[in-house]
């Protein structure tokens, strides 16, 4: 496993690290298989774990927590967000600083910890103003409550500089990172975003890189859905929306290059995101250790330039930029 630095802050992180928002934990059986996969994930050098307090509702967070206090404190690197409801109250969801502060409390209890090495906004509040929240964040890294702190979805490139002006402004803590969404089918964060986080040093830390499971090669065009597979239960749908022809004929394709470059797709797809020096880590999920012993392979795989070149021209990303005259 190799290791990269969060954006200009001394923290490292495995490339690949493990998320926790699909851990099934709807029983013992599923609880000792999601055990496993934490124990063979730090057995093969991943120090990053990922969670939410809105994850299972609070029981991912209470497994994590209970499941890394095995290991040294010091060898691992634990995220959580803040953002959406924990009860029925007023002040019970959003990034005010009284929802921030009662949020960390409960989350550190629930981990097991005294602290937070990554916390993340889970959302843009729009109906907080943004220097509260700001102020919040800074205060618990002066607390020691967190280590840094950062953003995910819904974060822009436009409020991120806004987010930095005020940081500026009242000398605060600054944002150390972003958690996008961020896969081979799914490049938006190259359209501004990347540039706005290597102005002001922040790390990116992506998830979903292998597009809810497109990218593994399962799905393939004109055959029936895998029995199990995310496509056949997921309620929201979200791998189905992906599973068009322009986006399984890409699928061919590049199953074809990862065949001559002695790898599957799942490698492939997330050994790419690391080519990017700006990306931090990957983040991936593991419903089993096999998929865990697979995704730990992309660390340190390089693609050749002609590869990448293939890559580029199967993917027909075109970056936006509006031309006057």
């Amino acid at each position: 496993m190799q290791y990269r630095n969060v954006g200009k802050s001394g923290l490292k992180v495995s490339e690949v690290a493990l998320g926790s928002w699909m851990t099934d934990l709807k029983g013992t059986a599923q609880e000792d298989v999601a055990r496993q996969t934490v124990k063979l994930a730090f057995d093969n050098g991943v120090n990053f774990f990922d969670c939410a307090d809105a994850y299972s509702g609070g029981a991912a967070e209470r497994f994590l927590g209970e499941t890394l206090k095995q290991y040294p404190r010091r060898e691992v690197v634990i995220s959580s967000k803040v953002y959406f409801g924990t009860g029925p109250g007023a002040n019970d969801r959003g990034l005010s600083r009284k929802h921030i502060f009662e949020s960390i409390d409960r989350t550190l209890k629930n981990m097991q910890t005294d602290y937070i090495d990554l916390y993340y906004c889970h959302r843009f509040d729009k109906n907080c103003d943004l220097t509260e929240t700001l102020r919040a964040m800074s205060d618990l890294v002066a607390q020691g409550k967190v280590l840094y702190y950062g953003v995910s979805e819904e974060w822009g490139g436009a409020r991120l500089e806004e987010a930095q002006r005020i940081i500026d402004r009242y000398n605060l803590y600054p944002i150390t990172v972003v958690q996008p969404q961020y896969n081979m089918v799914d490049r938006y964060i190259e359209h501004e975003i990347m540039d706005v986080c290597a102005k002001h040093g922040i790390g990116i830390t992506v998830f979903s890189p292998l597009a809810q499971g497109l990218l593994t090669g399962k799905y393939r065009k004109g055959q029936p859905l895998p029995a199990g597979s995310r496509a056949t239960w997921q309620s929201d749908h979200q791998i189905n929306d992906l599973l068009t022809d322009e986006n399984l004929d890409k699928v061919e394709r590049l199953l074809k290059v990862a065949d001559e470059l002695g790898t599957n797709l799942a490698i492939l797809a997330m050994a790419w995101i690391l080519q990017h020096p700006q990306i931090s880590c990957v983040i991936a999920g593991a419903s089993k250790p096999s998929q865990l012993e697979n995704n730990v392979k992309a660390s340190g795989f390089h693609i050749p330039a002609d590869a990448m070149a293939e890559i580029e021209t199967i993917l027909d990303f075109h970056r936006f930029e509006r031309h006057v005259g």
